[in-house]
């Protein structure tokens, strides 16, 4: 009976921390949270460990449950914060039940266990151990506060090693699935980052592009916003590739991303459309405010000194094509056929150019 009811509290806590750990997938709890996230994640604990109780086992004048679990979760994951919230919330919840010997030792056990399991998460051990440990040692308190009871011995063994078993199977239980769906969320928010980003640069990929691209095209026709777009290209830059090899090259390419994100507004949206070439989408953006802007990208890379591995220092040049929805098109999807004809044209201009569609030019020496 007492083995079935543990396992009832087992199940119980391991659905709501599989629940927790999915709700709180964009911000899990660390000791570096901000202070607002541990005191409601403390609160959690502490409702849950109450959650317990209520499914607790009551044999002769004991009353056992696994309470202490989310308790030493909180001290393991955010520290002091959580763990004490937890602590306080748990012991209220405690003499609701009243106030009584057996309450006054449950309020030593799970006091005990909290601070001991905040002194061990500080050691310099494995994972692994300072789980072992702080069970082991919340497993002993447990049983400390028993031999204070008039047990019989039989009962007493027989209680105890139920009660070692589920606390050390609910514990390691509780740690493995908090680091499974941790783990899992990681790799899947790693695939989701990658989709849409560049992984040399850190810029929006192509794909991302699109789908930004698109969007803005929407919300400038429903508010009549005008949008720029810029298409940017390293001149001769296979010259560079081939000179100083890709390894310099890609170098040159994460530096130049740099430029382009310190120049635009943060709310602008750098792309890396592919090889060198370079996108912005410039949001309420008119066409002399974006050839401002492009002119000042344009300078800035033509100044620019692109230190590599060796130790030496390249200098390169862009070209910049330009389109404005409503300016130079009426259409914004037709902003990224313009801006590409208009970089094209200040390629076959001369290069290091700034060109605005309409073959409206402006040549810089």
């Amino acid at each position: 009976m007492i083995l079935k009811e543990l396992i009832s509290n087992l199940a119980i806590l391991v659905a709501i921390l599989f629940v927790y750990t999915q709700l709180t997938n964009s911000s899990p709890l660390r000791r570096t949270s901000s202070r607002r996230q541990k005191i409601t994640a403390g609160v959690l604990a502490g409702i849950l460990s109450n959650v317990l109780m209520l499914y607790s086992i009551p044999m002769d004048s004991v009353i056992i449950d696994l309470r202490h679990i989310p308790v030493v979760l909180m001290s393991y994951y955010g520290g002091s914060i959580p763990a004490l919230i937890a602590m306080v919330l748990t012991i209220i919840g405690r003499f609701l039940f009243g106030f009584t010997t057996q309450a006054v030792l449950a309020i030593i056990f799970i006091g005990g266990t909290t601070f001991l399991t905040l002194f061990i998460t500080r050691l310099e051990l494995s994972k692994m151990k300072k789980v072992f440990l702080a069970l082991t040692l919340s497993n002993l308190i447990f049983t400390i506060m028993l031999t204070f009871l008039s047990l019989r011995i039989d009962t007493l063994i027989s209680f105890g090693l139920s009660y070692w078993s589920i606390s050390y199977l609910a514990g390691f239980l509780s740690f493995y699935v908090v680091e499974y769906v941790r783990r899992n969320q990681r790799i899947l928010n790693k695939y989701k980052s990658e989709s849409v980003t560049d992984g040399l640069t850190g810029l929006n990929n192509v794909r991302k592009f699109d789908q930004l691209f698109n969007d803005v095209c929407t919300e400038a026709q429903d508010r009549d916003e005008k949008v720029s777009l810029l298409y940017i290209d390293i001149d001769h830059f296979k010259k560079v590739n081939d000179t100083y090899g890709h390894v310099e090259g890609d170098q040159v390419l994460v530096e130049l991303s740099h430029i382009l994100t310190s120049t635009v507004r943060s709310f602008d949206h750098v792309s890396r459309n592919g090889g060198e070439e370079f996108t912005v989408i410039l949001l309420a953006c008119p066409a002399q405010r974006a050839e401002e802007i492009s002119e000042r990208i344009r300078k800035k890379v033509q100044n620019h000194f692109f230190r590599l591995a060796t130790g030496e220092s390249i200098t390169i040049t862009v070209s910049i094509g330009i389109a404005c929805y409503d300016e130079t098109t009426n259409t914004p999807q037709l902003l990224i056929e313009e801006a590409d004809q208009a970089l094209y044209e200040a390629k076959q201009a001369g290069r290091n150019q700034v060109y605005l569609s309409n073959k409206f030019a402006r040549e810089h020496v």
